[in-house]
């Protein structure tokens, strides 16, 4: 990969630490600010709500901007953002500061995804992108732990800072590394970039990211739960043992990639119908502490090999016109999935069959994704039949 992928790489990693470090930090910004740990916990929902909104919004309002200074702009809005978190001096603001650093996210990874592809050769693009997602895979490795213990030894606030200094040193790094745009970006007018929305490959697509991830976090969110009271672990262990999914995350993130830069139809197939049966074989696996620690890991590699195919397969239908769109939707439909998928384990848990269950019924979420997944695949053959239907006819005639 050239070394200006892995420069996203480094504004990935910032983004993805901020995005989940207050996961860690719940427990102290409750005590801090005076509200309970649920009302903590809507920050994580606020966040994911500014990505969805802020994505479509601040794509189009930069589109006429060259690439890395929209890039250059992201960041400074991430860490400005992250500066303001470090101040609140209410549960309001520090909402509104996590809403405002949100906005950044969905645009610079779809922006981000546009560029990698750029820098690389038809046969890598899959790969670019996993490569710059690996920010985000090792953000949760070691970014989200490294910011609950700051916050844990010196207060919640710390963790922000040191995240707003990890925004500084990713500007400084994209800034010398990615290359600069060669005059303004080519923008077609507005009315066909907004026509990527009315294609139904895209929607497809965008549909396949919101199930297949929905999944996934229909489980993750309430993993602590699971590994405590149904695994039977001690609560001191669940760290050490979600190390576990972030590792799983790296190797199932850059092999997504290459199988998708090899056949994109066929990852696409593979990765989701493998998500679908790592949850539903986690199900009894979660009755038995070596399994259960084991599929946890299994589930980050299943969840983020799914990444790269899914991004790349809206990107090949937006066509050049709504790339850049198209691109930032799909990251709203990543963190879409995500609050969706919290709020169907917690129906689970809340109504039944109960927090056993959770891991097989998030399993019939991908497992719909795969079936729009072989609908998407259809509607590629019957389009081939019909072009060279209409080629042999032009020959004919």
């Amino acid at each position: 990969m050239p070394i200006a992928v892995y420069a996203l790489t480094a504004g990935a990693f910032g983004i993805g630490t901020t995005e989940f470090v207050i996961m860690g930090l719940l427990l102290q910004v409750g005590a801090d600010l005076g509200v309970t740990v649920s009302a903590a916990g809507l920050l994580i929902s606020g966040y994911a709500l500014g990505v969805f909104v802020g994505a479509p919004l601040l794509t189009l309002a930069t589109r006429n901007l060259p690439r890395k200074q929209v890039l250059m702009l992201l960041m400074l809005i991430f860490t400005l953002g992250n500066i303001a978190c470090a101040l609140a001096p209410s549960y309001g603001l520090l909402m509104a500061a996590r809403i405002v650093t949100s906005l950044a996210h969905g645009t610079f990874f779809g922006v981000g995804s546009v560029v990698a592809t750029s820098l690389v050769p038809a046969d890598k693009k899959a790969s670019a992108i996993a490569a710059m997602f690996t920010g985000l895979t090792i953000a949760t490795l070691l970014g989200v732990p490294a910011g609950a213990w700051l916050g844990l030894h010196f207060g919640w606030r710390a963790s922000f800072w040191a995240i707003a200094l990890i925004g500084v040193a990713a500007m400084l790094v994209l800034a010398r590394f990615v290359p600069a745009d060669k005059g303004r970006p080519e923008v077609a007018p507005l009315r066909q970039e907004l026509a990527v929305l009315s294609e139904p490959q895209v929607l497809l697509g965008l549909a396949m990211t919101v199930l297949g991830f929905g999944g996934v976090f229909a489980v993750f969110t309430y993993i602590q739960p699971i590994l405590v009271e149904i695994s039977g672990f001690p609560q001191e262990a669940v760290s050490p043992i979600l190390l576990l999914f972030g590792l799983g995350l790296i190797v199932g993130n850059m092999a997504g990639g290459k199988l998708a830069d090899r056949n994109l139809p066929f990852a696409l197939l593979a990765t989701t119908a493998t998500l679908t049966v790592v949850l539903l074989a986690m199900t009894p696996a979660i009755h038995h502490p070596v399994a259960a620690a084991v599929f946890v890991g299994l589930l980050g590699a299943a969840a983020f090999a799914t990444v790269a195919p899914l991004q790349m397969r809206v990107l090949d239908k937006a066509g050049d016109a709504g790339r850049n769109l198209a691109s930032s939707l799909n990251i709203a439909a990543f963190n879409l999935g995500n609050a969706l998928g919290a709020g169907l384990g917690g129906f689970v848990i809340d109504h039944g069959p109960g927090l056993g269950a959770v891991t097989w019924v998030a399993a019939f979420v991908p497992l719909a994704s795969l079936g729009l997944a072989l609908i998407s695949l259809r509607l590629d053959r019957r389009e081939r039949a019909a072009l060279q239907a209409k080629t042999a006819s032009a020959g004919c005639s």
